[in-house]
C-alpha cells in the first residue's frame, strides 16, 4: 500500500503546539473553531493527529517562498 502523506506533491502537514497556536489565534483575533476544517480521515494528516488539533500546512508558493495555512481537524 502507498503512503499518500509521503508523496512529493503533498505539502508538509504538522500538528501545531499550544504555544504557537495561541500566537496564531491572537495575531488574527480568532478562535480555533474559526479556522478552515480538515477531516480526520484525510490521508495527508500526521498519524498522531486527533480531532480538535490544529494542523499547519506549508506549501511551496510562486509569489513567496512558502505559504502557511492552518486547519482544524474535525471528525
Amino acid at each position: 500500500m502507498v503512503d499518500v502523506s509521503q508523496h512529493k506533491m503533498v505539502p508538509e502537514h504538522s500538528i501545531v503546539d499550544p504555544d504557537e497556536l495561541d500566537e496564531v489565534l491572537e495575531e488574527y483575533d480568532i478562535k480555533s473553531t474559526d479556522l478552515p476544517k480538515i477531516k480526520r480521515t484525510d490521508p495527508a494528516l500526521p498519524d498522531d493527529a486527533d480531532t480538535g488539533d490544529v494542523i499547519k500546512i506549508v506549501r511551496d508558493s510562486r509569489t513567496t517562498e512558502n505559504a502557511v495555512v492552518y486547519r482544524l481537524v474535525v471528525e
